[in-house]
This record gives C-alpha cells, structure tokens and sequence, in this order.
C-alpha cells in the first residue's frame, strides 16, 4: 500500500508536467436536482423508492457518474418551488427536473401563476447555466397510491424509465454522443 502511494505521488507532478490531469481529475460526478412536490419526495414510498432514487440507478446502471439529489418537499406549490430554487440547487449542478405537480390548483392557485413560476424557474436555471426538464405530464390512474394524489413505488419506477433517456440527452453535450449504454 505505501509503495502505491508513492507511486502516485510520484505520478502525479509528472502528469501535471506533461498536461494530463490526474484521473480523480479527468472525470467530475455529474449533479441532477429533481425539485417537486410530494411526488417527487416519495409521499407514501419512501425517498429510496422515489423516482430521483430510481433514475439515479438507471442512470448508473448506463454508465453514467451522476448523482440525483431530491429536493421534493410535501404541500410545495410552484410559489414555493421557485422561492428555495437558489438554495436547493448547488452551485455546479448539470441539469434540474422540474416536477411541478398539481399543488397550485389544489390549493387555489391559478393556471396562469403556476405557468409564470415554471416559466421563471426555467429562466433562473438558465441564467445560472443549469439545463432543465420541465416534467408535467398527466399521469394515467394506474399509478397512482389508494389516495388519488400520490405515486406509487410501480409508478416511481416508470417515471425514472420515462425521465432517463430525456436526462441523458441533456447531460450530452452538443455535437457529441453518448458511448452505448453498459449492462
């Protein structure tokens, strides 16, 4: 173990000589933000079976280094969403999947409001160089939980399947493809 260490140590002033960075240095984990309601902090499931969870796996599983921070919080409405945005998104993350959920009109907002919050949220990310999925699909009933609000763990699941291929397109940067997926 210490002959190791003093290899690398050795290695790594003369990869700086020669303009390599070190591998620790050659590839940063990627961060996506899923910010949301109670559906995206897993009301009913658990936070480990919420679709940030679920996509986080996924993409892993295709050899992508991300990690998916959840910052879903119950009762939010988009109000509430763009108000903490700042603070809930780290400075350096890639992309945000916005789920604004149904709160607005549940808890007597309009339509209009909520659009102008998705609206501004999309145009703070923007300005701060973060890509952002606006995710706002009618979910069938099916994968709803006995209430008729929340998700279930099956519906968790096919939100991630669905969200996947989008999170990778954005995380792609332009002009480039992404290396076939690892099983």
């Amino acid at each position: 173990m210490n002959r190791l260490r003093a290899t690398l140590k050795a290695l790594v002033p003369a990869l700086a000589l020669a303009g390599a960075a070190p591998p620790a240095a050659q590839a940063a984990t990627l961060t996506v933000v899923a910010v949301g309601a109670s559906n995206t902090s897993g009301w009913g499931v658990g936070e480990a079976a919420a679709y940030p969870a679920k996509l986080e796996v996924l993409l892993r599983e295709r050899g992508l280094d991300v990690r998916v921070i959840n910052a879903g919080r119950a009762f939010d409405t988009t109000s509430g969403m763009l108000g903490r945005l700042d603070a809930a998104v780290p400075d350096g993350t890639q992309l945000v999947v916005l789920q604004p959920g149904a709160n607005d009109l549940r808890f007597f907002g309009t339509r209009e409001r909520r659009a102008t919050n998705i609206d501004a949220m999309v145009a703070r990310l923007t300005g701060r160089g973060i890509r952002a999925i606006v995710y706002d699909p009618v979910f069938p009933r099916e994968i709803y939980q006995w209430d008729g609000i929340h998700i279930s763990r099956d519906g968790h699941a096919r939100i991630a399947e669905e969200l996947a291929p989008q999170v990778i397109a954005a995380l792609t940067p332009p002009g480039r493809t992404r290396a076939p997926a690892r099983r």
